[in-house]
């Protein structure tokens, strides 16, 4: 008798189900563009809530007609860069060669990292094949903390004209109306709510067993067949839930504005409070909780932008 194929069960995607290192995303790809211009940025997330917006997009189906959404509020503070990284490619990957530091860094900074006594000015390398941008936020301007967050952002560009534009952005702050656009698509990078340590009925959505099943109600059937001898890594098993890297793709920007009479609600976003700076609307949700980092980059899908979409209403 032949044996029934089946294709494999479960995605690959979302393994290993472990814990992220650290409470906020890293970026490890980035698109390559001609175009000298910073490619990701970042902001705290806010909260929820919902837009009626004038549907323009080509081809809808309610094009025309005035649309509730739900949209995701992110304030985006601006950046500051720490330091302009040099990289030369090797077999084993990128390798860092040479760092530049900004002579005007918050002291903050050494809540989080230890800062040299003395700045020395070095040369920039002539081997060097990449440049990435060192840069911190700054939560304490909207007062959710004092510890600043510290990440690397690409640069596009060749390698002559990135060195020429990352010496300017170490003198100057990086605002999030220099880097996205309204009806432009990013992808966004978070770390989502932890749900600690859960059996595989509530992690895997398995079905309660039978009445009269043996030992065990909350739990799968069996391990497996006796041969091979080992417990596969697709028997769903219980372990950690939730505090997972994850990257949402095209997600689309409704506005960026810095009018927070707009968006504040009376009292404040529940366990945030009120928006004081620049923010970003984002269709949909967006993973984590309410004041977690969310790392935005450029499209790594080609999606074309869309016409800034014009909203009639913010719900408070």
């Amino acid at each position: 008798m032949g044996r029934e194929h089946k294709p494999r069960g479960g995605s690959l995607q979302f393994w290993p189900r472990k814990r992220a290192r650290r409470i906020y995303a890293k970026v490890r790809s980035w698109i390559s563009t001609d175009s000298v211009r910073v490619l990701g940025f970042a902001g705290y997330k806010v909260g929820m809530t919902h837009a009626i917006i004038t549907d323009n997009i080509p081809n809808s189906l309610t094009k025309g007609l005035k649309v509730s959404y739900p949209v995701t509020v992110i304030e985006c503070p601006p950046l500051k860069p720490l330091s302009l990284r040099f990289y030369k490619q090797t077999p084993y990957g990128l390798k860092l060669i040479s760092e530049i530091f900004s002579q005007k860094l918050d002291k903050e900074l050494t809540r989080k990292i230890k800062l040299p006594k003395k700045f020395i000015e070095k040369k920039i390398p002539e081997d060097a094949t990449d440049i990435r941008l060192l840069v911190y936020t700054q939560p304490k301007t909207i007062h959710i903390k004092k510890k600043p967050d510290i990440f690397e952002i690409a640069i596009g560009g060749n390698i002559k004209d990135k060195i020429e534009y990352g010496k300017q952005l170490l003198a100057n702050e990086i605002k999030i109306k220099d880097v996205l656009k309204e009806g432009q698509f990013v992808d966004v990078h978070s770390i989502t709510k932890g749900k600690g340590f859960q059996g595989p009925i509530q992690r895997f959505g398995l079905a309660l067993k039978a009445r009269k099943s043996e030992k065990k109600k909350r739990s799968g059937g069996n391990l497996g067949p006796w041969h091979p001898s080992k417990v596969s890594f697709t028997v769903p098993q219980h372990g950690q839930m939730g505090y997972h890297t994850r990257t949402e793709y095209n997600k689309l920007i409704l506005s960026i504005n810095n009018n927070i009479e707009l968006v504040n609600k009376n009292g404040g976003f529940p366990h945030y409070g009120l928006v004081r700076g620049d923010y970003v609307l984002i269709k949909g949700s967006v993973p984590g909780s309410v004041n977690r980092l969310i790392r935005f980059t450029e499209p790594i899908r080609n999606k074309k932008s869309l016409q800034p979409l014009e909203i009639n209403y913010i719900a408070k």
